[in-house]
C-alpha cells in the first residue's frame, strides 16, 4: 500500500519535513556518549512521537517481554524530531498496538532531545530524513543511528554465531552493543535495493485499515532484529 497523500503535521506532515529541527537541550546532565554500564538503550524517532515511533517502541518492549521475561538491561525508549511534548499517542495507533497484545497505557510524547541521543546505544529511525536529523545533532551518533528497515537489513547478514551468547548475566547488553558494531561495519557493503526500501510511511490522518498496515511492516522488521538481540526467535503459532 503506498503512503496516503495530504499527511498530517504530527508525524510528517506539511511544515515539518523540510530542515533540520532547532537543536534542543534538556536540564539534566547526562554522562558519556550511551553505553551506560549495565543498560543498553535503544530509541525509536519519528516525527511527532504520537505514531510510529510510540508503536515501535511498545511492539519492541512486548516482544523483549515475551523472549527474556524481563529486560535484562536492554531499555526502550522513543521521541519526535518535533515531537509532541506530553501528547498521547494517537487512537489507532493504541489500537493496533492492542491487536499485538501491546500495552499501549501511560504514553506521552516527547520532543527530541540532545540527551536522548547521548545516551542511546542504538537509534533506530522510521525514515531516512529522521536518521539524517539524528546524525546532524551530533553526538557521534552516526555509528549507532540506522532506520529501522536498514537495521533489519543489515541484521539479516549477520552470523549470530559470531555475537557473544545471551545466557550469562549482562551478557545480553554486551550482545546487543556487538550487533550494533556488527550493522555498522555493514553500511555501505550492503545496499538498499530502492530508497523506499528503508522507509516506513507515516500514517498520521489515515484510516485504521493503513495503521494496521504500517503495524504489520514495523512488526516484521523488529521480529529478526529482537531475535538478534535476544538469541531467543518468536515463538510461531
Amino acid at each position: 500500500m503506498t503512503a496516503p497523500q495530504g499527511r498530517g503535521i504530527a508525524d510528517g506532515g506539511p511544515g515539518r519535513t523540510e530542515g533540520f529541527p532547532r537543536p534542543r537541550y534538556g536540564g539534566q546532565s547526562v554522562p558519556g556518549f550511551g553505553g551506560e554500564p549495565g543498560t543498553f538503550r535503544i530509541l525509536h524517532v519519528s516525527t511527532g512521537n504520537v505514531c510510529r515511533s510510540p508503536i515501535t517502541e511498545r511492539l519492541t518492549r512486548h516482544a523483549l517481554s515475551d523472549r527474556l521475561g524481563d529486560t535484562r538491561g536492554l531499555l526502550v525508549e522513543s521521541a519526535g524530531t518535533w515531537g509532541h511534548e506530553g501528547a498521547p499517542m494517537e487512537a489507532h495507533a493504541a489500537t493496533v498496538l492492542a491487536d499485538f497484545g501491546a500495552d499501549p497505557a501511560g504514553f506521552t510524547g516527547r520532543e527530541l532531545l540532545d540527551e536522548h541521543v547521548i545516551r542511546a546505544d542504538l537509534v533506530l529511525t522510521a525514515t531516512r530524513d529522521h536518521r539524517a536529523q539524528v546524525i546532524s545533532m551530533g553526538h557521534s551518533a552516526g555509528l549507532r543511528t540506522f532506520t529501522l528497515k536498514e537495521f533489519t537489513r543489515l541484521v539479516r547478514a549477520i552470523d549470530p554465531a559470531t555475537l557473544p551468547d545471551p545466557e550469562p548475566d549482562g551478557a545480553v547488553v554486551e550482545r546487543a552493543r556487538a550487533l550494533v558494531r556488527a550493522a555498522a561495519a555493514l553500511r555501505g557493503w550492503l545496499l538498499a535495493p530502492s530508497p523506499e526500501a528503508d522507509e516506513v510511511h507515516d500514517p498520521y490522518g489515515a484510516p485504521i485499515t493503513y495503521f494496521r498496515s504500517v503495524g504489520e511492516e514495523i512488526q516484521q522488521a523488529l521480529d529478526p532484529v529482537v531475535t538478534a538481540l535476544t538469541g531467543v526467535p518468536a515463538a510461531r503459532a
